[in-house]
């Protein structure tokens, strides 16, 4: 995994994390990659992972059953829609409309490259099945 310097890494892995599951690639109740497995995975410090999941288990995205591991929280696809959505609200979109203005484009050309993505990178039948 790539990371951004203007983020710190346990968000950038939350994000990670929220991106399985609403693509459905981690469900309600199943259990996810221990926090070594994941910071193997991800080549970065177990303790960073631990930040991470405490993090999503503070916002009832994720829950650690004792003794068993950590679980896809029930409340973890809408939870992790609200968290996603938040944040690409106030990071995200303000630079795309600042680029829009400046290269003097309108929403609606987007509206078409938009559809054109989701065709060619999600599978039409679950709709977030698969990214590119």
């Amino acid at each position: 995994m790539q990371f951004r310097e203007s983020q710190p890494i346990y968000l950038q892995i939350a994000d990670y994390v929220c991106e399985r599951i609403l693509l459905k690639e981690w469900k309600t109740g199943e259990r996810i990659p221990s926090v070594r497995e994941l910071a193997v995975q991800l080549e970065v410090n177990p303790n960073t992972v631990l930040r991470t999941y405490d993090y999503l288990q503070q916002n009832e995205i994720i829950q650690n059953q004792r003794g068993v591991g950590y679980h896809v929280s029930s409340s973890a696809m809408k939870t992790a829609m609200k968290y996603r959505r938040n944040d690409f609200m106030e990071r995200d979109l303000p630079s795309l409309f600042r680029n829009l203005y400046l290269l003097d484009m309108e929403i609606e050309e987007l509206a078409v490259m938009y559809e054109k993505y989701k065709r060619s990178n999600f599978n039409e039948k679950s709709n977030m099945s698969r990214v590119k």
